[in-house]
């Protein structure tokens, strides 16, 4: 349901607005395949950073590139067909059906007033089984309750086949059998993905490679266990935490303490 996986490389890049600068020359990357999560705390630039990777923003310094091309100089439906994006919240959906803002999915493999044929169907129907999402298929979205249209959303994305997945608080209103759900469908994609988390310990489960940022600027940068330790979170999230090992995964497990 994907394409190639996207090779994603974030350069130096700056984005400033009304005299404030939310990103300080950002460096990152992402090779073919890999779950790559950003972290921080609330106003550190995540989202505004995941925003100049998918398109929303044009940054004010560097560049973005997918494959090595300047996301920058690419068209809308080019981008597109490369990177699908779960954001926060969904503009542009009322009054459409479920199965109907999931097919939306299918616009940048299209003509101009291209119906959608039994394959669009079929690739809808498969992405609302996927995440769980089938048995509301023709209910209004505006609607549904936030998991259910977190759901949906992830599956609008799926069936535009994407090389790169840029997630926005994908477990946003999700109840734990969901996050865990969506997050190993997301790992265990060819795509590569992107995802902007506030739960460290889900980014420490499902992410290869953190990047932790603070004020708009990297703070760390790496694999979950050399990133997430008891110092760096004292000095970016200003808690006290014990950091251990998690006894199945292996991966950090980080407890707060009063």
């Amino acid at each position: 349901m994907t394409a190639d996986p996207v090779e994603l490389a974030v350069e130096a890049v700056r984005y400033e607005v009304d005299g404030h600068t939310l990103l300080h020359g950002i460096d990152l990357t992402a090779r073919p395949g890999e779950t790559v999560g950003v972290v921080g705390p609330n106003g550190s630039g995540k989202t505004t950073l995941l925003r100049c990777v998918y398109g929303a923003l044009r940054p004010t310094g560097g560049r973005v590139l997918l494959d090595g091309v300047d996301a920058g100089a690419l068209g809308v439906k080019d981008r597109a067909r490369r990177v699908a994006v779960v954001p926060q919240d969904a503009a542009g959906t009322f009054g459409l059906t479920v199965g109907e803002v999931v097919a939306m999915g299918r616009s940048p493999h299209k003509r101009f007033w291209e119906q959608d044929g039994p394959q669009d169907a079929r690739r809808v129907a498969e992405a609302l089984e996927t995440v769980g999402a089938a048995a509301f298929a023709d209910r209004r979205f505006e609607e549904l309750s936030g998991g259910e249209r977190q759901r949906a959303l992830v599956a609008r994305a799926l069936v535009q086949a994407p090389g790169l997945l840029a997630l926005d608080e994908p477990t946003n209103h999700l109840d734990i059998r969901y996050q865990l759900e969506i997050l190993g469908l997301v790992r265990a994609l060819p795509a590569t993905g992107l995802l902007v988390l506030h739960d460290l310990n889900l980014a420490a489960s499902f992410c290869d490679r953190l990047y932790v940022l603070s004020a708009g600027r990297v703070a760390a940068s790496g694999p979950p266990e050399r990133v997430l330790t008891e110092e760096l979170l004292a000095e970016v999230y200003g808690v006290r935490t014990r950091v251990g090992v998690h006894p199945d995964t292996g991966a950090p497990n980080i407890v707060y303490v009063p």
